[in-house]
């Protein structure tokens, strides 16, 4: 009975609002040790006090309930870390997301873009494989298909098909733009392809296509978002590829190209990549 906390010591030791901890009680998420049948009084064992805490921990980083539910139950620690992972990519597509509405947003408050665009190059639309592929459709098809790829990068949970999509339209898009484009949209291609393969965490093609993406840039002498997005793609792809030391050299020169961007909305953008880096 004495090693029972009462439930506004053990929020405080859990970091848990008391709010909180009754609603997980309803939820039978965390029960309480005692409940006492006159009062309604919640006390709680010291040995709840890590559970809790990884429930606080697990909330602060957007876990919905169920979930922590379920990582909670997990006993075999690998599952645990699978669990996890899980909801990281979730987080990496919403993220992904997100960071293309900033950008278009920016350019349409810039006055770079209009509000109204062609159907072809709409996001929402879909792919016009029926175009004219003179130059300027393949200009047209070249930008929907990079859209496209984006809106497969932005799913938690793709299937085998919809990977195989997201490939093949990066692929698709960097091809049209080598016949119609100019070398600083071959270098965005190639960046595409490399978030692509990073984000199914293939390090040898990723590596290949952030190369190659750096080196158009270089030969151009390209700066500003550009050059920052280069270095961001090869320290994504090296960490993919299991080379951390090489990440973290490249995410430093990331860092340092990101603070010369001129624009404060590109250079949120590029922070905002750098900042998913997985870096260990």
């Amino acid at each position: 009975m004495d090693d029972l906390l009462p439930i506004g010591r053990f929020a405080r030791v859990a970091g848990l609002s008391i709010g909180a901890l009754r609603h997980y009680d309803e939820l039978d998420l965390l029960r309480p040790a005692e409940v006492d049948p006159a009062t309604g009084y919640r006390r709680y064992r010291r040995d709840q006090v890590e559970t809790a805490r990884a429930i606080a921990r697990l909330r602060d980083l957007e876990m919905p309930l169920d979930e922590i539910r379920t990582v909670l139950a997990a006993d075999d620690p690998a599952e645990r870390r699978r669990l996890v992972e899980a909801h990281r990519r979730r987080i990496e597509a919403r993220t992904f997301r997100l960071q293309y509405v900033l950008h278009a947003t920016g350019r349409l408050s810039a006055g770079k873009e209009p509000i109204v665009t062609d159907a072809a190059t709409d996001r929402s639309s879909g792919l016009d494989l029926d175009a004219d592929l003179d130059a300027d459709g393949r200009r047209r098809l070249a930008a929907a298909l990079y859209n496209h790829t984006w809106t497969f990068l932005e799913m938690p949970d793709r299937t085998p098909a919809q990977t195989d999509e997201m490939i093949h339209t990066a692929h698709a898009s960097r091809y049209l733009w080598g016949t119609v484009g100019t070398e600083v949209n071959l270098a965005r291609g190639e960046w595409l392809c490399s978030r692509v393969y990073a984000v199914l965490g293939r390090g040898e093609p990723a590596l290949w296509h952030a190369r190659r993406c750096l080196e158009i840039n270089e030969a151009l002498g390209s700066g500003d978002w550009d050059i920052a997005g280069a270095y961001e793609a090869m320290a994504r792809a090296s960490a993919v590829a299991g080379d951390l030391p090489a990440a973290r050299s490249w995410a430093d020169r990331a860092r340092t190209a990101c603070d010369a961007i001129a624009e404060d909305d590109d250079r949120e953008i590029i922070a905002g990549d750098i900042a998913t880096l997985p870096l260990g």
